[in-house]
């Protein structure tokens, strides 16, 4: 009698048929998750998307007022999201959508959910994440703990996981992309965007190079919506700036500032998964070109203060912290400590 075995392939192939056949899938509502992740932590949320010295500044204050920040901003108990499923599973498992909205219901666009499943692609959304939210508290830990626990309890092909919102919510998404460029790989901007080096801190240099050299980026704005239109193409020429040129734009006709239609949102998402690898001469020479500017940014600074200009000190590196963020820590850093040691004491 000859005894035939399962290959381990095999095993693993009907372990991960049955882990899916008994999860729901669907419109699902109050969905409460229980997992949390390094990337929520306020340690991380502050390396990544805070300026370096806003966040050695609120390292300082806590310090010196004997503060503990908490390690997690979120209580997931206390937290409810929504999901649309698709009811099949692509064979290399589900992409993946964390949509920010602009309103604070958990709700997934009833119309979308055809598309959603034609793509294969899970949608999950919170709920009290509106734009009246807390950035750091809330939108943006509650968005990566949503990504996080779907990833968790489903079968996601973690190439195809990307962010995206609606209006103010577009805009947090552009911000998580920028900063959790291992966590997702493109990001849909719908009539939301804002300008990278002014109200978007840079992330530190390893996060951008990956953005750059990873990160598909849609622009997805009704043509009738003038001022949205108009901020996206200030976003656009930042990106271009920064070295960001695996770029689309998707706009919609006769459209103002309004929930993408169906046939909209469907060729936005096929944008989406079409990634375009940059070109890496041009890449390396945009890379030299900020870096020179970064060098010089910051040793006129270190001049500065060497000859006792303080206050020109002090206002030069206001500006390049914004402008540059985590590109230019450690160096920021450092300068804000010789400058707070050169200061005169306070009487």
């Amino acid at each position: 009698m000859i005894r035939r075995g399962l290959s381990l392939a095999c095993i693993a192939w009907l372990a991960l048929t049955a882990s899916a056949s008994e999860v729901s899938t669907g419109t699902l509502k109050d969905v409460v998750f229980s997992q949390y992740t390094d990337w929520s932590s306020s340690a991380e949320l502050a390396r990544r998307l805070v300026t370096p010295l806003n966040a050695w500044r609120l390292q300082q204050h806590a310090a010196s007022q004997g503060m503990t920040i908490a390690e997690q901003p979120i209580d997931l108990a206390r937290e409810r999201f929504a999901l649309y499923v698709p009811t099949q599973m692509p064979p290399d498992g589900y992409a993946l959508l964390v949509f920010v909205p602009p309103w604070n219901e958990a709700s997934v666009p009833a119309a979308w959910t055809s598309i959603l499943e034609r793509h294969g692609m899970i949608l999950v959304t919170a709920a009290n994440i509106g734009n009246d939210a807390s950035l750091l508290d809330r939108r943006d830990p509650v968005s990566l703990l949503a990504a996080s626990n779907v990833m968790a309890r489903y079968r996601v092909n973690p190439q195809r996981v990307y962010v995206g919102g609606f209006s103010g919510g577009s805009r947090v998404a552009l911000r998580l992309a920028l900063g959790y460029p291992d966590v997702f790989h493109g990001v849909l901007l719908e009539a939301g965007s804002d300008v990278l080096g002014q109200t978007v801190p840079l992330p530190p240099r390893t996060l951008l190079e990956r953005f750059q050299s990873s990160t598909r980026i849609v622009y997805f704005t009704g043509l009738q919506d003038t001022a949205h239109q108009d901020a996206d193409k200030q976003s656009r020429a930042s990106l271009r700036h920064w070295c960001i040129d695996d770029v689309d734009v998707r706009p919609m006709p006769w459209t103002g500032h309004d929930l993408a239609e169906p046939a909209a949102l469907d060729r936005a998402l096929t944008s989406l998964e079409t990634h375009r690898a940059p070109d890496a001469a041009k890449l390396d020479a945009c890379r030299a070109r900020v870096a020179h500017d970064i060098d010089e940014a910051l040793g006129q600074i270190g001049t500065a203060i060497a000859n006792g200009q303080l206050d020109s000190a002090k206002e030069q590196l206001e500006n390049a912290d914004q402008r540059y963020g985590g590109l230019a820590a450690p160096r920021s850093v450092q300068l804000a400590t010789q400058l707070q040691r050169a200061a005169p004491p306070t009487p």
